[in-house]
């Protein structure tokens, strides 16, 4: 109706919108004077007359803008002069009662003139719909011929429509997500999951191929699109679904983990509320639970299999000693898992006070955090396990809550003063070490490792016993210090951790 109403022949005749919205959708223009005209509607029809055979009483005026209405008709354009001087208050009072666009014209105009501009901007939109349709049939085969990722398809998806597109799999948890341009926790806090309660005006459609289904595809209020956002969406699922045929089992669940943890780590969001929108609509529960993130380094993190974790953490509940029922009460647990850089990261989310099993990560060598009750005591904790990690030997899974001094270096780890002093101290040894290819730095990180055992160092350093205490003894003449004092001792550890390598 607003479309139409801006042709110049109707501009001419001083358009009044007296009631209804002009959001209704104009099929086609239809003239007549007749009081019986509803009949001959099929819908969507804006509808231009004089009135020039309607009654004048309330009554019937009402009766018949009730069969207007009925007819799903689009809108009315009476033209004043020949049959009323006046819009007729009832007809108005009907209308609005209808909510049915009525649009008076103070001027004459010629009906026919107006019926051509309507229907060639009608004609119009028609071909550029249909336009529309074959470039995102080209544009979406295309993605499908060349293997294009899940998340590239919801991209331009959501680029198409300016709209935010949100895939979610069978269990209504969101898999990826393109917000166009809105912010992560506008879009996902809250999301209906479960609930199914998507307003109305929302779009969406499933994703399903060969009688078996997998999600649904949907796209959030946004402008008004030639081809309509179905469409689009039909179009974008067909080409997920080639996608999902291809991949396999297992695929969304791994996008979405390695997704996610690839956010985490690269701090790829704009607010801690963004990053535990996206957690939670993806069915990783942030809020009143103990959150976990072990790293390892030699042995394959369970992908992100809820029946793995459930099991390995009833099994820990059972074997510590004088464990309560909330560590064994692990029946809801959730995981997320990924590769990064040679490491293996998972994420857990347990129920609040519940402790995982250390072994979660098949015993490989690595480190576990503390618990976290937020995000973003989560997102502080990672950095500190992924430099435990590192140091955890063949087999150990180091927990951050026995070492507080590793703790503490990588929550100082972007302080000049803890660069200073770790610089200050090992200078002589680091540049010893690039001068002659030597092994001081990692006999040292050997004594901090075993401090009081200097046969466990000396084993550590896979050095002979005369070989290591020449290595100390050399240590300690270029860092003119004592390694037997503890205060120097913790020091020189504080810089290796700092020091990074």
């Amino acid at each position: 109706m607003a479309d139409a109403l801006e042709v110049a022949s109707l501009q001419a005749g001083l358009p009044e919108v007296l009631t209804g919205a002009l959001d209704a959708p104009v099929r086609w223009v239809h003239v007549s004077d007749s009081d019986r005209v509803a009949a001959l509607l099929d819908g969507g029809e804006l509808l231009l007359t004089t009135g020039a055979g309607w009654p004048g009483d309330a009554a019937a005026l009402g009766t018949l803008v009730d069969e207007l209405a009925d007819a799903d008709l689009a809108g009315i354009v009476l033209e004043l002069g020949t049959r009323f001087a006046v819009v007729p208050p009832p007809l108005v009072a009907a209308c609005r009662s209808r909510d049915l666009a009525l649009v008076s014209l103070e001027r004459e105009v010629k009906f026919v003139t107006v019926t051509e501009e309507v229907h060639r901007r009608i004609i119009a939109g028609q071909v550029e719909a249909l336009q529309e349709r074959q470039r995102l049939h080209e544009l979406f085969t295309a993605l499908s011929l060349r293997g294009a990722p899940v998340e590239v398809v919801v991209q331009e998806t959501a680029r198409a429509l300016r709209a935010p597109v949100v895939l979610e799999d069978l269990a209504h948890e969101v898999v990826v997500a393109d917000t166009a341009g809105l912010a992560d926790a506008e879009v996902l806090t809250d999301w209906p999951g479960h609930s199914r309660r998507l307003p109305p005006e929302w779009t969406r459609v499933p994703v399903a191929a060969r009688g078996t289904r997998w999600g649904e595809l949907v796209a959030l209020p946004g402008p008004p699109h030639p081809a309509g956002p179905a469409t689009v969406l039909e179009q974008a699922a067909t080409a997920l679904a080639l996608s999902r045929l291809a991949d396999g089992e297992g695929a969304w669940s791994r996008l979405r983990a390695e997704g996610l943890i690839a956010a985490v780590l690269g701090e790829r969001f704009a607010t801690v509320a963004d990053l535990e929108a996206r957690l939670e609509s993806s069915g990783f529960p942030v809020h009143g639970r103990s959150l976990y993130v072990t790293v390892t380094s030699d042995a394959p993190v369970a992908r992100d299999d809820v029946h793995t974790a459930r099991r390995s953490a009833r099994e820990f509940g059972e074997n510590v000693r004088g464990s309560s029922p909330a560590v064994q009460n692990l029946a809801d647990v959730r995981t997320l898992s990924a590769d990064v850089d040679g490491e293996r990261i998972l994420l857990m989310s347990l129920p609040s006070g519940s402790r995982p099993d250390p072994h979660l990560a098949e015993r490989g060598s690595g480190a576990v955090s503390d618990p976290a009750s937020s995000a973003s005591e989560l997102l502080a904790m990672i950095p500190v396990v992924r430099r435990l990690a590192r140091q955890a030997g063949p087999g150990a899974l180091l927990r951050v809550a026995d070492r507080p001094l590793t703790r503490l270096a990588a929550e100082l780890s972007g302080d000049h003063r803890l660069q200073e002093h770790s610089t200050r101290l090992l200078a002589p040894l680091i540049r010893h070490d690039d001068a002659t290819g030597g092994d001081l730095l990692r006999v040292l990180r050997a004594v901090v490792a075993h401090p009081g055992n200097r046969t466990a160092a000396a084993a550590a350093s896979h050095l002979s016993r005369s070989v290591f205490y020449q290595r100390l003894a050399l240590i300690a003449d270029l860092l003119d210090a004592d390694l037997d004092d503890g205060e120097t001792l913790s020091a020189l550890h504080l810089a290796l951790l700092a020091h990074g390598r």
